[in-house]
């Protein structure tokens, strides 16, 4: 394994896809590559632990169930407010718990695509405001949380 090189967190892109997105007035994909910051891809296993009768130095561990994080995307907010519409038509009662699929590309330093996170049943659940305040003159970051019910990770 020579030459292998950590990746880097700089160069990546994000796309969230809606099915029959126009369908609720939005675009396809909904989102695509346009955040500064991306945060939540985890997974964790909780362990099962068993006792056996008699045997006093040691436990045994079985598999448990699995759980995902949130994932948080942040962006300079724009005038497109299709992830806005879409938390409305996810919450709201006509189109209720629309998911989205999603996929992150992380890219090397050449722009090339090197690993792809594939996330499965996106569900926004938390759209925020910008901070507004009038004396630092920055730029106005939205944020967004999404849930997802798993996602896989593999070589692009």
């Amino acid at each position: 394994m020579a030459n292998e090189y950590p990746f880097t967190t700089f160069n990546f892109l994000v796309e969230l896809r809606i099915e029959n997105a126009s369908g609720l007035g939005l675009s396809s994909p909904l989102c695509n590559s346009e955040f500064a910051e991306c945060d939540g891809l985890e997974m964790t296993m909780e362990p099962k632990t068993v006792r056996e009768g008699g045997n006093n130095t040691q436990q045994i561990r079985l598999v448990g169930p699995v759980s995902y994080g949130n994932l948080t995307l942040k962006r300079g907010m724009t005038p497109n407010l299709d992830l806005w519409k879409w938390f409305l038509a996810a919450s709201g009662n006509t189109n209720r718990g629309t998911l989205a699929q999603g996929t992150i590309t992380m890219l090397d330093a050449g722009k090339r695509p090197s690993l792809v996170f594939t996330l499965a049943d996106c569900l926004v659940i938390k759209m925020k405001a910008p901070a507004l305040n009038a004396k630092d003159g920055l730029v106005a970051i939205e944020e967004m949380q999404i849930a997802y019910s798993s996602f896989t990770v593999d070589l692009a």
